[in-house]
């Protein structure tokens, strides 16, 4: 673990490292924290404020959610479908400074009603298209439901999101946010690409 990774989980006082694929399948995929250094440039973008609400699928150990809260201030919502690891993540709410400011849910994305006071949204390449599919329809339907801007954050996106997202009428391309001089190799999928629906 790197120095900045270390002292991120210290400040926040949680534990959110190491990669954990042992409920992995072809449909969810492992868990595996979203770097500290990719989410300061996140939290830096402007995107995200203090009135805003953001749902992170497949929130594992609930790094994205702690981070995000204690920086922007925005309110935020992990939703976790492996018992076991969400057990951590509330483990983790007991003891962070932003506990306040997250809601931890145990549930299947597909099948999370999105709350019309969600805006911004944050995906890890959780789980497949085919599941990515059905999440936007929730969130295309709140949005018709209740209309807002809302702003979608993917970060390291496959080759089979970016096809799906860029055929998608309700989405906008708004921006990308480079990550590859954050890490050794230039790495093309080093990235958070930012889409807008409204």
């Amino acid at each position: 673990m790197n120095i900045n990774e270390n002292k991120w989980d210290k400040l926040l006082r949680i534990r959110t490292s190491g990669r954990d694929d042992s409920r992995s399948d072809q449909y969810r995929y492992p868990y595996e924290p979203t770097p500290y250094s990719v989410l300061e440039r996140l939290a830096f973008s402007g995107y995200i404020g203090k009135k805003n609400t953001l749902v992170d699928y497949g929130c594992g150990k609930g790094r994205v959610d702690f981070f995000l809260s204690y920086q922007t201030r925005c309110r935020s919502i992990g939703i976790e479908y492996d018992e076991r690891i969400f057990e951590t993540a509330a483990e983790n709410q007991k003891t962070t400074v932003s506990a306040g400011r997250v809601k931890l849910v145990l549930q299947n994305a597909e099948t999370y009603a999105v709350p019309e006071t969600a805006d911004r949204f944050y995906f890890f390449n959780p789980f497949s298209v085919e599941i990515l599919r059905s999440v936007l329809e929730r969130i295309r339907e709140s949005y018709y439901e209740q209309p807002r801007e809302m702003m979608l954050f993917f970060y390291y996106p496959s080759d089979e999101y970016v096809s799906h997202l860029m055929t998608m009428d309700e989405l906008t391309f708004v921006d990308e946010i480079n990550c590859r001089d954050l890490f050794d190799g230039e790495n093309s999928r080093e990235r958070i690409l930012v889409f807008q629906i409204g």
